[in-house]
């Protein structure tokens, strides 16, 4: 999830993300996890990954978080390394993913089925 606080409005929160204030706390389908109400209807988006263990990252130039993923069992992405990828650009010629080394870099994937 991109954000742009960490600090959500519940009703555009649960929209977005799944996750919708009740008393119990936080939940999404059958889970629950208990996260301090707030009296404001507004959600603590970092209380929420902490306890799902989501890593959290901000970017201050654009003043943007990223929230996520969810994992069941507390993993995720442990690096962010890249294999070498070498695709063909719109003119056909080889186009290598390391040629953007040191850039940030944001890969789409998408499939006809």
């Amino acid at each position: 999830m991109i954000l742009d606080s960490l600090i959500a409005d519940a009703t555009n929160f649960a929209r977005v993300s799944g996750w919708q204030a009740k008393p119990e706390g936080m939940c999404k389908d059958d889970r629950c996890v208990p996260v301090p109400r707030r009296s404001d209807g507004l959600v603590n988006v970092e209380d929420l990954a902490n306890r799902l263990k989501m890593p959290v990252v901000h970017d201050e130039k654009h003043a943007l978080w990223a929230v996520g993923p969810e994992a069941g069992n507390g993993k995720f992405l442990e690096s962010a390394v890249c294999p070498d990828i070498v695709l063909p650009d719109l003119d056909g010629n080889p186009f290598a993913l390391s040629s953007l080394y040191g850039q940030k870099v944001l890969l789409v994937a998408w499939a006809s089925w």
